[in-house]
């Protein structure tokens, strides 16, 4: 029988997308590690209705797979959206939990998006030329085309209710005050080519909430989705992250 890995890493997706966005990190920390990316409601193939598309509303989600699961030592990865749900689920100290790793977050602050940009979003919802248009917004590294069809599938299977949900509740929603309570080691990783979260959001909105000594890691040439773009770096920063843990 095999031997059950000791840590196991949990990835929570960004807006729009789903959590096969991390099946090549997955892939590259197997055997070592176990790696399980659950679709959050309204997005991939979790079109479950809850009481709310809140923060908190996730938080209780991931907090149900992680006990479906049986989950014991963990790290939270948390891409973007995923990010911010991952910072307030480390912010209830759940036991367990070993690590935080951030792969371009959303900061515990509002997003840095304006009116302008988030009616637009709106409007974009379901139109397979936005998702177009989005897809080469965040991205800075070429892609298969296999990748390529599977993040634009992703951006038009999301439901109606989470995708206006996050724009006009969740992005907004401000967490700062609960950073206090995040007493686990973390990391922030970027793409130095994101035009969606520059590294100084990072460094300015997110690093000086956190634990003392977090690092910011970039990486070269990458934009928005790293696990799709820099799939070799993330895992070999996440390995490192969980040596040191």
């Amino acid at each position: 029988m095999a031997a059950v890995p000791a840590l196991t890493f949990i990835g929570l997706h960004y807006w729009a997308g789903s959590g096969r966005e991390f099946q090549q990190v997955a892939d590259l920390l197997a055997p070592d590690y176990l790696f399980l990316a659950p679709d959050l409601p309204g997005f991939g193939a979790a079109h479950e209705v809850v009481s709310s598309y809140s923060v908190a509303s996730y938080v209780k989600e991931v907090e149900h797979v992680l006990a479906e699961k049986q989950v014991g030592r963990y790290v939270l990865v948390g891409h973007s959206m995923g990010g911010k749900i991952a910072l307030a689920l480390a912010a209830r100290q759940p036991a367990g939990l070993a690590g935080v790793a951030l792969l371009s977050p959303s900061p515990p602050g509002p997003e840095p998006l304006t009116d302008e940009d988030r009616m637009a979003s709106m409007r974009a919802y379901g139109k397979p030329s936005e998702a177009e248009k989005t897809l080469q917004k965040i991205t800075a590294r070429p892609l298969p085309e296999a990748l390529r069809q599977q993040i634009l599938e992703d951006n038009l299977r999301s439901t109606r209710l989470a995708w206006d949900a996050w724009l006009l509740h969740g992005s907004r929603e401000d967490l700062s005050a609960q950073m206090c309570s995040v007493c686990v080691p973390c990391t922030i990783v970027a793409g130095d080519q994101d035009d969606v979260m520059s590294p100084s959001v990072h460094g300015l909105e997110t690093l000086p909430l956190l634990p003392v000594g977090t690092p910011l890691e970039i990486i070269g040439g990458a934009g928005h989705l790293l696990p799709y773009e820099a799939p070799e770096e993330v895992a070999q920063l996440l390995r490192s992250f969980a040596q040191g843990l």
